[in-house]
């Protein structure tokens, strides 16, 4: 469908079928105003929520490729911790 066949389909129809489609074009609108809202309200909060955490980046002591080789390292501590199974 295009625009111009809608107005056409809108303009065809009584006066009060064109209120009801205007009814619900605005019930449309505010519902999709306030997801957007909510959803930039989300979006802000996760945001938030890192910024947060930011303040315990660096606090401990790691070895510098823990994020690359972290299996390794945590197979090596279970063993150590774990080896009279």
């Amino acid at each position: 469908m295009n625009i111009d066949t809608i107005k056409q389909d809108i303009a065809a129809l009584p006066p009060d079928a064109q209120q009801i489609i205007f009814d619900l074009v605005d019930v449309l609108k505010k519902r999709y105003i306030s997801n957007q809202q909510e959803t930039i309200a989300s979006d802000q909060n996760q945001v938030g929520n890192l910024e947060d955490w930011s303040d315990f980046i660096g606090c401990i002591a790691a070895e510098p490729d823990l994020s690359r080789n972290y299996k390794s390292y945590l197979s090596n501590e279970l063993d150590q911790k774990y080896d009279n199974r």
